[in-house]
Formats: C-alpha cells, sequence, structure tokens
C-alpha cells in the first residue's frame, strides 16, 4: 500500500507574509490556495496545485503553533522551537496586533466583556471583518487591557515594552484602553462621522493632560483614570459664565480680537454667551461618571453642531477658540488660569480635530 508523507526540514522558519495575512484575516486554508492561486503564485514557482495546498497548510499549523507565543510577545525571542530572525518577530507581532479601524469603531468605549464579546456576530456582518478576526481583535484589546490595566508608569510605554508594538501602534492601544476605562460613549448617530483616528488624537491629548499621570508619573492607573482633583477644579471655571461682568468683558475682548477678521463675526458675537456656557459647563460636569462618559457628545451638541449651523469654516473655529482662550487671561478677576490652560488646551484640539466643516 503507498503512503504519501510531506515531509519538511529545515533550520528558518519560512514564513510567508501574504499567507499570515490571509491567516489573521480568517480565512480558511482552501480560501487561502484560492486567492494564492488568483496571484499567480503557481507560474510564479512553477509549482502544482497540491504543493501549494500542502505548503498553506503548513504554514498555516506554523502560525496556529506560533499563536500562543503572540499572546505574550516576549516570549517568541526566548523560545528555540521557532527560529525566527529578529525582524520578521518584529513583523509576526505587528501584524498579530494590527486592527480593522471599521472593527475597533464598533468597539471603542464599550467594556470588554462577554456581553461585548456576543455581539461580535452582528459586527463582523456590518464591518465585512470576519468573525474569526473580530474574535482575534476583540481578544488582543481585552489581553492588553488586562496587562496594563494596573501598571505604573507611562501607559504608552507599557504597552510598547509588554507588547513589542511600534510607537504608532502603541498609542492607538493606548486609546483602545483609555476609552474602555471610562467607558465614553462614541456610538451615537452624530458621533458616526468621527473616525477611529479621531478619537485616538483625542485621547492621546486626554491622556497627557487630563490623567494623574500628567502631574505625577509613577501612580497607580496614572494614563487610565482621569485626575479627580482637576475634575473638581474645573467646577471654578464657573465664574466665567454666571458673574455677568465678567461674562461681558470676555464677550467684549473676542469680539474685538475677531472684529474684521471673519465672515462669521456676526454670528460669533450673538451666540458668543451660549457658546460659551455650552464649553464652561462641560467643565464644570465632569465630575459625573455619565457627563465623562457624554465628553463627545457634549462636545458635538453643545459647540460643534451650532457653529456648523452657522457655517463656520474650519479656520473661523480655529480663529475663535484661540481668541476665546487667550482672552480669559486679560481678565482681571479670573484667578484660574492655570486650570483654565490645562482644560482648554484640550478642548481646543480636540474640537479642531472634530470639526469636519
Amino acid at each position: 500500500m503507498a503512503v504519501e508523507l510531506d515531509v519538511f526540514v529545515g533550520n528558518t522558519t519560512i514564513m510567508d507574509e501574504e499567507v499570515y495575512q490571509l491567516w489573521l484575516d480568517g480565512h480558511t486554508v482552501n480560501d487561502a490556495v484560492k486567492v494564492r492561486m488568483e496571484g499567480g503564485v503557481l507560474e510564479e514557482f512553477e509549482a502544482s496545485a497540491d504543493v501549494l495546498l500542502s505548503d498553506t497548510m503548513d504554514q498555516y499549523r506554523t502560525f496556529q503553533m506560533c499563536e500562543r507565543l503572540l499572546h505574550s510577545p516576549a516570549k517568541l525571542a526566548n523560545q528555540l522551537l521557532f527560529q525566527i530572525p529578529p525582524h520578521r518577530q518584529a513583523i509576526l507581532i505587528e501584524r498579530y496586533y494590527a486592527f480593522d479601524d471599521a472593527f475597533v469603531r464598533e468597539v471603542l468605549g464599550k467594556k470588554l466583556s462577554k456581553g461585548t464579546k456576543k455581539d461580535l456576530d452582528d459586527i463582523s456582518a456590518k464591518t465585512s471583518v470576519t468573525l474569526k478576526s473580530c474574535r482575534r481583535q476583540f481578544d488582543n484589546f481585552k489581553r492588553v487591557f488586562k496587562v496594563v490595566e494596573e501598571l505604573k508608569g507611562p501607559l504608552v510605554e507599557n504597552i510598547r515594552q509588554h507588547f513589542l508594538l511600534s510607537d504608532k501602534l502603541a498609542r492607538d492601544y493606548a486609546a483602545i484602553v483609555f476609552f474602555a476605562n471610562n467607558r465614553f460613549e462614541t456610538g451615537k448617530r452624530k458621533l458616526q462621522y468621527l473616525t477611529f483616528q479621531d478619537f485616538a488624537f483625542c485621547a492621546g491629548l486626554l491622556i497627557n493632560n487630563w490623567t494623574v499621570g500628567a502631574v505625577d508619573n509613577m501612580v497607580e492607573d496614572m494614563d487610565v483614570d482621569l485626575d479627580k482633583e482637576f475634575l473638581q477644579e474645573l467646577k471654578e471655571l464657573k465664574i466665567l459664565i454666571t458673574d455677568k461682568d465678567l461674562l461681558d468683558q470676555h464677550k467684549s475682548l473676542v469680539c474685538t480680537a475677531l472684529r474684521g477678521k471673519t465672515k462669521a463675526f456676526n454670528e460669533m458675537e450673538a451666540n458668543f454667551k451660549n457658546l460659551s456656557r455650552g464649553l464652561v459647563n462641560i467643565a464644570a460636569k465632569l465630575t459625573n461618571t455619565k457627563d465623562v462618559r457624554d465628553f463627545f457628545i457634549d462636545l458635538v451638541e453643545k459647540f460643534i453642531e451650532p457653529c456648523r449651523s452657522d457655517r463656520w469654516t474650519a479656520a473661523d473655529m480655529r480663529l475663535y477658540l484661540t481668541h476665546y482662550t487667550n482672552s480669559a487671561h486679560i481678565l482681571d478677576t479670573f484667578k484660574h488660569q492655570v486650570v483654565w490652560d490645562r482644560y482648554m488646551g484640550v478642548i481646543k484640539s480636540c474640537i479642531f480635530k472634530m470639526y469636519h466643516d
């Protein structure tokens, strides 16, 4: 009786990047073979379909065996089973932890729990990302969250060191961890125009300026939780809208600086008090967990939408917020400049990013 046996002997582990991507994307072996055939690999290597199937299966087995090591990337460098050069290890890790923006946009701000995992079928159908890939990405988010949640030191650096990711990918994961921890609402209809990268940019600002780690870089949960002391101090900014003289002075200073510089001046002058109340009230309410969650909705509803309905351009927005922020420094009786700058520095940059005119 004839027995067919495929034998592979070698030292360096051969890994085809295209096949690895097909495996990561959740394709079956047969689907991967079909894609490779359509890409002309048979002609390129003068190989038969059987050899291509055997090669694809072999690589899939290798990736599956490597997967447990990829869960703790540092182990990949120290194991002896697979001879993988360092530059190739870096590619394997980076690709394994990469994610689809369409997928992360659906789970951003949600609790990384079994409840959310049950929704992956629907998310897969909505985003056209295979269920297998959705599960891998979700489990990666959850794994990173659990590892760095309680660590001291900067969040981005902890992610980079523990998972050996590039700086860009580590920053994106920091945003995912930060949003999951604070449960920011991102799913409402009026926020759908914002991309994951819009939110990741804002997360970076919040982490660097509004967390405990912004003032003390060796405390527990330093970059994950907002600085409660700072959030309490934000209530002091209410004087800008409750003190009528201060409100009028602020308006006068801003309008004097803006007059003649923008076509939207009349709208800016007419809406100054409403817009100022909107921004200051957002600050004053951030001691409540629910209001922290609604932070991005409030920015859109209380500031971005009114400006958009008055047809401000992005340049108008930049001009207005720059003078609005700077003019507070000239108010003699306003004593909360440090808190104001820490608050408005972030708000300004977030709104610039979120205002797609």
